[in-house]
């Protein structure tokens, strides 16, 4: 989800709801503790040099239990991080404090918005030796234990 759609979505919104991956929503009393750019500069495997730039967000629970963050508040942040930061309109990723800190992806379903998982992957895949993943084939069965011609068991 890139940050425009993010805007978008918040001046619909009478209040802000994140869902983690498992279905439970994070607590009504978070914050947004940073909203940021992330540039990643390295190497790939394969030897390519590769740039990658997210907009961070970064949720923490307080203990304050009084106040909640409301949409046009977390838009006029978004602003101000666009305007002083230089933020330009990224892809959005979260992150949130579980057993360590979490890295998702960012959706919405038209109510909340959804943290989705994120995967490693090897980016050089050709020149690792990684084999390109199998088709799976669709089993048929086969009745009376015969085949005929044109009958798509064969």
């Amino acid at each position: 989800m890139k940050l425009s759609e993010v805007k978008l979505a918040l001046k619909e919104l009478d209040t802000i709801g994140f869902q983690l991956p498992n279905g439970t929503l994070v607590p009504n009393h978070f914050h947004v503790t940073e909203v940021g750019k992330i540039t990643k500069h390295f190497i790939d495997c394969g030897g390519t040099v590769r740039n990658e730039e997210v907009v961070n967000f970064q949720l923490w629970n307080a203990n304050d239990y009084d106040h909640r963050l409301h949409p046009e508040k977390l838009v006029s942040i978004i602003e101000l991080s666009e305007k002083v930061l230089g933020i330009e309109d990224l892809e959005i990723e979260v992150e949130y404090q579980a057993e360590t800190i979490g890295k998702f992806g960012l959706d919405f379903d038209g109510t909340n918005f959804l943290l989705t998982t994120k995967q490693t992957d090897c980016l050089a895949q050709d020149q690792c030796g990684i084999p390109a993943e199998k088709p799976k084939l669709k089993m048929v069965k086969v009745s009376n234990g015969s085949c005929t011609p044109g009958g798509g068991c064969c």
